[in-house]
């Protein structure tokens, strides 16, 4: 690390120690060449995850945008919050996981429809109803039948 004061490139941790909130480490250092002091913070680096939507464009992932299908798909249903936010966490993890710096809008909601299906079927034909546009009572019955084969084993 630079010393801000002389510029040499010889410094030396004095102390270490994580931050309040604990997302960072704070480091006193004293360079060697002046004797100053200064003190320096290391923190992850947060890579920012572009959606690409289905008409080709592109924004910022946005976690809030996830959980809120999720509430309007569990409306009135008895599914905790707590398990609405461990879906949003699952997924969100999944995809930095991945390490990847964009990932189509597609494959987020099939993750979404995934988890839902096994939480709360309703919330999953809700949910799958928006997100695949069902255009007539035709393709509610079609989603229906197959989660119905699907529970049978079939």
């Amino acid at each position: 690390m630079k010393c801000p004061f002389c510029e040499n490139q010889d410094t030396k941790v004095i102390d270490s120690r994580p931050t309040e909130d604990g997302h960072s480490i704070r480091r006193r250092r004293e360079c060697d060449a002046c004797g100053k002091r200064f003190t320096t913070y290391e923190k992850v680096e947060q890579m920012i995850l572009m959606v690409i939507k289905k008409d080709g464009s592109r924004e910022a992932f946005d976690r809030n945008k996830i959980m809120n299908g999720i509430i309007r798909s569990c409306e009135k249903r008895p599914v905790p919050i707590a398990e609405m936010e461990k879906i949003v966490d699952e997924i969100e993890r999944g995809l930095n996981n991945m390490m990847e710096k964009e990932v189509e809008s597609t494959f987020i909601g099939e993750l979404i429809m995934e988890r839902l299906r096994k939480l709360d079927e309703v919330a999953y034909v809700r949910f799958a109803s928006v997100y695949r546009q069902f255009t007539d009572v035709n393709t509610f019955v079609e989603e229906i039948e197959k989660l119905l084969l699907n529970k049978k084993g079939l």
